[in-house]
């Protein structure tokens, strides 16, 4: 009985270590790696030599030094230019040799790619029939919630807290008309919440910013990202539109070198006179942009203020901008333009002592400070449309960690 027991033991043992090595070819399997594929290629299969396009080479020279031969490089000029146009080779753009050996253990070129942007690659197939695909690879996107609180300005705010620098750009449009991004205070603060694209895992900028809170003037002015029906806009809390009927300034400027006054000494006739403008000193050059849609009713030049655009933006409102060096192409009497369109450049025409803008505002004729200047907003969000908002910006609140 002994004997018997111990005979069944060693049964049993040996069909273990058999399953075992049986299961062990499936397990190996399992855990091999992956084949990647990268341009539509198993991209892991092939040495890969990498350059980049130096200034004045042209493709044929780069694939001859790559080991194409005359016969590859002959087929690649005699396919069509709106297949892939050899001229537009630029100097610094990234290119790969895929290299594979052949029967005889040779190396032979068999693919090459050209990388004019990080989403974009012309790959050339080398081997029978020779030809070009192109590809483009797509943007992907990862919300992301943020804060800064300034120190000096909003840029410096984004670069000290390791913030794209992308995002002051963005804010600075979605606010520029309710806030005037020059006048911004030590301890003003920003809360954000937006999308970064990548691209593979390389990021390539910020995507949309959906919901912003901004504490300026002792203050949180809400800026919320809004899309139904015909409607793509930013609205605050309540449902009003963030764009007013007129920018905050027409230009960026470094300083406010003069301000509305009806009794400043003139610093060229030397005698006391009304100023019914505020002077924006600037680099000559720097555009200057209409501060809300209207109609060009002057643009001449014009005594002691130069080069002079006058616009009419509606029943009640003119804004004039003085000193101008040129004119935007296009510019005349009677065209209608939009706000934000550069229509000038910064100058020192007429009595100016240098370059700056003198900018003027008429409000049913009569002059007004253009730093008081109150802008009447555009439409809110329709009723129709209003407890969806509600539901969204509730959302967003929850986001950026406000209730």
């Amino acid at each position: 009985m002994k004997k018997y027991v111990i005979y069944l033991l060693g049964v049993m043992v040996a069909l273990v270590v058999s399953c075992k090595k049986n299961s062990a070819p499936a397990e190996e399997e399992q855990q091999a790696e992956p084949v990647r594929y990268e341009y539509g290629l198993a991209i892991d299969s092939f040495r890969i030599d990498t350059g980049y396009v130096r200034e004045g080479e042209t493709l044929g020279g780069i694939l001859n030094r790559c080991g194409a031969t005359a016969r590859q490089q002959t087929q690649i000029m005699l396919l069509p230019r709106d297949s892939f146009d050899v001229r537009s080779i630029r100097a610094g753009k990234q290119y790969l040799a895929l290299y594979q050996a052949d029967t005889t253990g040779v190396e032979q070129l068999c693919f090459f790619i050209y990388k004019p942007s990080i989403r974009e690659a012309a790959v050339f197939h080398l081997t029978d029939p020779v030809h070009i695909e192109r590809q483009t690879k797509p943007v992907t996107y990862q919300s992301r919630q943020a804060q800064a609180v300034i120190e000096s300005s909003l840029w410096n705010a984004m670069v000290d807290n390791n913030l794209p620098v992308e995002l002051a750009l963005e804010l600075s449009e979605i606010y520029a008309w309710t806030i005037d991004f020059f006048g911004l205070q030590k301890g003003d603060s920003i809360r954000v919440y937006y999308d970064e694209s990548f691209v593979d895992n390389t990021r390539i900028g910020i995507g949309r910013i959906y919901a912003a809170q901004f504490y300026h003037a002792r203050a949180w002015q809400e800026a919320y990202y809004f899309e139904a029906g015909d409607i793509h806009s930013y609205f605050d809390g309540e449902g009003k539109s963030l764009r007013k009927a007129f920018l905050k300034a027409p230009l960026n400027y470094k300083r406010i070198s003069s301000h509305f006054t009806y009794a400043r000494k003139h610093p060229i006739y030397k005698t006391v006179r009304p100023h019914t403008g505020v002077d924006y000193a600037a680099p000559a050059g720097t555009p200057v942009v209409a501060l809300g849609d209207g109609v060009v009713t002057f643009a001449a030049y014009k005594g002691g203020g130069g080069n002079t655009i006058k616009i009419k933006h509606n029943s009640t409102y003119t804004t004039a901008y003085l000193h101008l060096s040129k004119y935007a192409k296009g510019l005349k009497v009677g065209k209608h333009v939009r706000q934000g369109e550069v229509i000038g450049y910064v100058g020192s025409t007429g009595a100016s002592t240098g370059p700056h803008l003198d900018f003027r505002v008429w409000k049913n004729d009569t002059p007004v400070d253009p730093l008081k200047l109150e802008s009447p907003p555009v439409e809110p969000v329709p009723a129709a449309y209003k407890a969806e908002f509600d539901s969204v910006v509730s959302g967003y609140r929850e986001k950026l960690g406000v209730l």
